[in-house]
């Protein structure tokens, strides 16, 4: 652990919350209008390339705030043309103590950059570590070393090679977004903003082990895609794989999603990944349907990619596709997706904040 006094950082603020920032420097409430559109629309990385802000305010800013955006710390490349980016973090550990100073921990977390035809989809992180615990999870065996901040998320869009020409995102890097979730809000506000990225809602997707209480505000406030990580429908299965089953029921997450409306833009998936002889059989395809009726949404199929000191293998991909069908025949739109970045670390299930250097 480090004592240290960090500069609050511009990235990650909102338009209102950069123009209280301009307005503490002395300066007109228009200059918090021009960062945002330097730091989010234009996208700069340097201070001295904001030209229509006066070098006078400039100075003054940088006196009293960081920019916020850092250069990954690594990068690696895969066979397949998927990135992967390692950034070093800095994220606080409890309270202030007695003189009022906050303790920090120095991370690594990951995002990943996965190319497609004309789609380049972003996998970002949202905590350093995670509480969750799931037993197939390279970043769930770290356990928790902090919630990540809207600078510490928003750095991974805006430092990349492949900024610019971003499409999608996808919140299912390190941690448990909705775990996170005051900040991952921020963020989704500032990608949607017309002042910030201006994203449509339906570029972004956030993937939940569950967490009931923050779940029911995301499907409440945002109209951004859901995706669930199932990964077995039957509880106490569930269960001896992910501990958070005991707090939050798979059978009460669905039944909280069912209570609200998936016809329209905004879409529903479950994730399942597949253990040969666990969660692959046609009674858990069954239970799976059973579980799944009424709801309009899709399951994903997940090949499981091996870590250490976990004793399941993945499903043959010819298991896979006879699960698949059986769900398909049934009326439940389920489909396999495909593996990328497994030879760099990249995968579902493999970030832990480490990386091959390419």
């Amino acid at each position: 652990m480090q004592k240290t006094v960090i500069k609050e950082k511009l990235l990650g603020m909102t338009q209102a919350e950069l123009i209280e920032a301009a307005k503490k420097c002395s300066l007109k409430a228009f200059v918090g209008k021009q960062l945002s559109d330097w730091i989010y629309k234009k996208r700069v990385h340097d201070w001295d390339q904001m030209v229509n802000v006066s070098k006078a305010a400039r100075q003054a800013l940088s006196e009293m705030y960081d920019l916020g955006v850092e250069a990954p710390v690594g990068k690696a490349l895969s066979s397949d043309g998927t990135k992967k980016y390692l950034f070093s973090v800095t994220c606080p550990r409890g309270v202030a103590d007695a003189s009022g100073e906050i303790r920090y921990e120095t991370s690594a977390v990951e995002a990943v950059m996965i190319p497609d035809e004309d789609r380049k989809t972003l996998c970002v992180s949202s905590q350093a570590g995670c509480k969750m615990g799931c037993k197939f999870c390279m970043t769930g065996r770290q356990g928790f070393h902090g919630n990540l901040s809207a600078a510490d998320i928003l750095n991974q869009f805006i430092s990349i090679d492949e900024s610019e020409g971003l499409t999608n995102t996808v919140f299912m890097g390190m941690g448990e977004p909705l775990d996170n979730y005051e900040t991952v809000a921020k963020v989704i506000d500032i990608l949607t903003a017309d002042w910030g990225f201006g994203w449509s809602p339906k570029r972004i997707t956030v993937s939940s082990i569950g967490v009931l209480p923050t779940l029911e505000r995301y499907l409440k406030e945002q109209k951004c895609h859901l995706a669930i990580s199932l990964h077995n429908p039957f509880p106490q299965e569930r269960l001896e794989m992910m501990p958070v089953q005991k707090a939050y029921s798979i059978t009460e997450i669905v039944r909280l999603i069912k209570q609200y409306d998936f016809s329209g833009q905004r879409r529903v998936s479950f994730e399942y990944t597949m253990f040969a002889g666990h969660n692959d059989t046609a009674r858990h395809a069954d239970a799976l349907l059973k579980l799944l009726r009424g709801l309009e949404c899709r399951v994903n199929l997940i090949r499981f990619h091996k870590i250490p000191d976990f004793p399941f293998e993945s499903s043959s991909a010819r298991n896979m596709e006879v699960f698949r069908d059986r769900l398909n025949e049934n009326g439940l739109i389920c489909t396999i997706r495909s593996s990328r970045g497994e030879d760099i670390l990249a995968a579902c299930g493999m970030l832990a904040g480490q990386h091959q250097q390419q």
